[in-house]
């Protein structure tokens, strides 16, 4: 009777929990539905009111003006300013780092410099955001006077001291992942431990390699705290990093902080930048996926 009264409960519980695990997943799914919808339906109503051929190709970003200019090209520019110098900071420090880790660090040096890189990526943007005002400003304006205090360069290498464990981190499973049987074939025909690293496990690996840089620049596309409080304001469309940017984080932040009164056209332009951001990095997260199945190893 017990044992028959046990097994009617595993039963149940067996039943229970596919459906439980579900109903988990399906609040994904649906909340990521419903913030597609909402900017769907937002984006619209600004595009009733402003032509989409003028927010996509005007050269002038001046919601505020008296005679608004909704062209989204300097925010653009603004961000993308902030996204190549992020990377030029954190590719190559990064790849470097995950070289070290995997190819040269003792397992002392790894269990030290893993959890350091674990705490950067740990750290709230907002003190990233502040560190890049009242640190490297001041350390860049030495070197260049000519930097305005808001300004792209220094937000850009502070984003991409940011995402650098991300990239690190990635970068390395991929070569870890490489088998050891490779390697030491490799050896065996005489290649040095460099010659092994970059002719041998760099392109084994260059799936995920690719693949962590390209998620850690979707998520440079999409930082806020950190351009909002040191890359100004002042959207432009010109290619000089000294001066004050703002990209399409730091203008949802300028709006949502109060700026513009519910229901207005510059509230509905939030959505529309936003569903451009969106775009942005959903491009950057398939082409990920892309080149990582693209280029993927079978071993």
């Amino acid at each position: 009777m017990i044992l028959e009264k046990k097994s009617k409960k595993k039963i149940n519980v067996e039943k229970i929990i596919p459906k439980l695990l579900f109903l988990m997943a399906a609040i994904s799914v649906f909340t990521t539905i419903g913030i597609i919808l909402t900017l769907i339906f937002e984006t619209f109503i600004f595009f009733d009111r402003v032509s989409i051929v003028e927010f996509f190709t005007e050269s002038k970003w001046l919601p505020f003006a008296s005679v608004p200019s909704f062209g989204i090209m300097p925010l653009v520019v603004g961000t993308l300013k902030i996204t190549v110098i992020a990377a030029v900071v954190a590719v190559p420090i990064g790849l470097a780092t995950a070289i070290f880790l995997s190819e040269y660090a003792s397992e002392k040096t790894r269990r030290i410099i893993k959890p350091i890189l674990e705490v950067l990526a740990g750290i709230p943007t907002i003190v990233y955001g502040f560190f890049a005002l009242t640190f490297v400003t001041p350390v860049l304006r030495d070197l260049f006077p000519s930097l305005d205090m808001f300004n792209a360069l220094s937000p850009g290498i502070v984003v991409g001291i940011m995402i650098m464990p991300m990239v690190a981190s990635l970068s390395e499973d991929a070569l870890v992942s490489v088998p050891k049987s490779i390697r030491e074939g490799a050896y065996a025909l005489g290649a040095t431990k460099l010659e092994t690293t970059i002719k041998v496990v760099l392109p084994a690996a260059i799936s995920g390699i690719v693949a962590s840089i390209v998620l850690g620049l979707s998520r440079a596309i999409g930082e806020t705290m950190i351009v909002s409080v040191a890359g100004g304001s002042t959207p432009s469309m010109n290619m000089d990093v000294t001066s004050s940017i703002q990209t399409m984080t730091a203008y949802i932040v300028q709006v949502s902080s109060g700026d513009a009164g519910y229901g207005t056209t510059i509230y509905y332009s939030i959505y529309a930048v936003g569903m451009t951001l969106f775009v942005f990095t959903l491009v950057m997260n398939l082409l990920a996926q892309f080149i990582s199945r693209r280029f993927r190893e079978e071993y």
